[in-house]
């Protein structure tokens, strides 16, 4: 993907005072939409940045081949296959491990469920029994609201009861009860990061914020599937935010942090907002090819973040319209790397 390489939501490099300057830090799933904006920030902070990248034929990098290139030359890229136990044999040590790497497509994982969840399972253990034999001193894990279905009650906290409504929302439950066995039968310092639904620049179509505005700044018509869920947006920078303040703060080990806005918008509505913003007079289209099997469908997630106020002293900043704003923006200009017409599972 050729893009402008302008990064609407860059902060201005921190200086040699930062916690993190020369820590050596690992990031798989760099590539992808949140770990490559992890990894650009935490290169600002001055951190020693290992991004762990699935291997391909083309040399890709991912979404980390869009950032600016004097960015680009502080990360230090391996690549391999983690569903390989010997492939982080040759890894640098770490004193930090974010491990964001798993196939997240819903849609995805009705039509590949066995390569969904064995990927997601077998990742994360080959990367914790790194982990718990070098010496780290924190692994941050990132899960999913997916783990809840539809929400029981108006705001979820982390002790909400856990219901697999996709293959995928399966494989992370597993994913997160492994990392929770690894802390509690190996000492391994490791939490884990919750986030809701992240939206921003970079993102894939496959999410629903990317999908409206591509087809809204494209055609003449929105296509959608079922327009009621609801869903909890947090802009990306804010979701790095957690990640960086869960790696930095003292005694959590073993705990679990929501990260979402606490406010509910639903699809239809979220349609409404966003075309206005695209300045484009659209229609919105029902398309039955869009939905999810009845029963797998997630009809609400509203976050109850306030655990990680308490102990992290995070909260989101970004409004929602500001979001979408400098998402619009940077779809906008960067257009030829989506394919507005196409349904992207």
């Amino acid at each position: 993907m050729n893009a402008d390489n302008s990064h609407p939501t860059a902060k201005t490099p921190t200086s040699s005072a930062s916690p993190w300057l020369g820590r050596r830090v690992l990031v798989t799933g760099a590539g992808g939409f949140i770990g490559s904006h992890l990894a650009e920030r935490l290169v600002e902070l001055g951190a020693d940045v290992t991004a762990f990248i699935r291997y391909n034929s083309a040399g890709s990098h991912g979404l980390l081949d869009l950032l600016p290139l004097p960015t680009q030359q502080k990360i230090n890229c391996l690549f391999g296959d983690l569903c390989d136990p010997h492939c982080l044999d040759h890894l640098p040590a770490a004193d930090f491990v974010f491990h964001l790497a798993a196939m997240i497509a819903i849609p995805f994982s009705y039509r590949q469920p066995w390569l969904v969840c064995h990927n997601n399972y077998q990742s994360t253990l080959n990367v914790l029994e790194w982990a718990r034999t070098h010496n780290i001193t924190r692994f941050i894990h990132t899960s999913s609201s997916e783990v809840y279905g539809t929400a029981q009650r108006d705001f979820i906290t982390e002790s909400h009861p856990q219901e697999a409504q996709s293959p995928y929302a399966a494989s992370k439950i597993a994913t997160d009860k492994l990392v929770q066995s690894y802390h509690l039968s190996f000492d391994l310092p490791a939490v884990t990061l919750r986030p809701f639904n992240t939206y921003g620049p970079r993102q894939s179509a496959r999410a629903i914020i990317p999908t409206i505005i591509t087809q809204a700044l494209t055609q003449d018509k929105v296509f959608l599937g079922a327009q009621h869920p609801t869903r909890d947006f947090n802009y990306v920078a804010d979701t790095v935010d957690a990640f960086i303040r869960i790696a930095e703060t003292p005694a959590i080990e073993g705990r679990t942090y929501h990260i979402g806005s606490g406010r509910e918008i639903s699809i239809g509505q979220l349609a409404d907002r966003i075309i206005p913003l695209t300045g484009r007079n659209v229609q919105v289209v029902f398309d039955p090819t869009r939905i999810r099997p009845t029963a797998s469908e997630v009809n609400r997630l509203i976050c109850d973040a306030s655990r990680a106020k308490d102990d992290l002293g995070w909260e989101p900043r970004t409004s929602l319209d500001d979001g979408l704003r400098l998402t619009i923006d940077w779809i906008g200009r960067n257009l030829r790397g989506y394919r507005p017409d196409t349904y992207a599972v």
